[in-house]
């Protein structure tokens, strides 16, 4: 039994869930997401409640499938209705970021600037020159934007300058003795 995907996910007021076959349409104040779940399980509307059940109980991918499918519902669901943030900063010399149309601009020490176009239902404000707040429903879409964005220079150990997520913290090593 999943004790993730044997609870119902509640609906809150604002969201509208419609159910069709495996596909699941979310509704809400911040937008509209798609899911369709796998052919292992199966979805119903229980009044404010979306219950998430597998068709057979014994098969050991369903079992895993529950659970999962349980957790991609609720990321909608919260989605829609609240929205994902993640928060970068930037450490270094020189470092800074600014949003220019549908681009964020970042220059990061290298002999060029580097220009990372803003995908669809994402959000990306920079308040500060050395912060960058990515915002939006998708939670698999913020995060991908984010590792992408910090993939361009991650955090060193040395001097710790790079891009790093605003909760992350970076361990310093020592440098060489004389």
């Amino acid at each position: 039994m999943s004790r993730i995907g044997k609870r119902p996910v509640a609906v809150p007021k604002g969201a509208q869930v419609a159910i069709k076959g495996q596909d699941l349409e979310v509704k809400g104040p911040k937008g509209t997401l798609k899911l369709t779940l796998v052919d292992e399980v199966k979805a119903n509307l229980d009044g404010d409640n979306v219950v998430v059940l597998p068709l057979d109980k014994n098969a050991p991918n369903a079992r895993a499938m529950w659970g999962l499918s349980r957790s991609l519902v609720r990321n909608a669901i919260e989605g829609v209705t609240q929205g994902y943030s993640v928060g970068l900063e930037i450490t270094g010399v020189g470092y800074r970021a600014q949003v220019q149309g549908k681009a964020l601009t970042l220059q990061l020490g290298f002999s060029h600037e580097v220009k990372y176009p803003i995908p669809d239902g994402v959000q990306i404000a920079c308040e500060k020159p050395t912060s960058i707040a990515i915002s939006g429903a998708d939670k698999q879409k913020v995060g991908q934007v984010a590792a992408e964005i910090r993939g361009f220079r991650p955090p060193e150990p040395y001097k710790g300058k790079g891009i790093r997520y605003a909760d992350e913290t970076i361990r310093r090593k020592e440098g060489k003795k004389k």
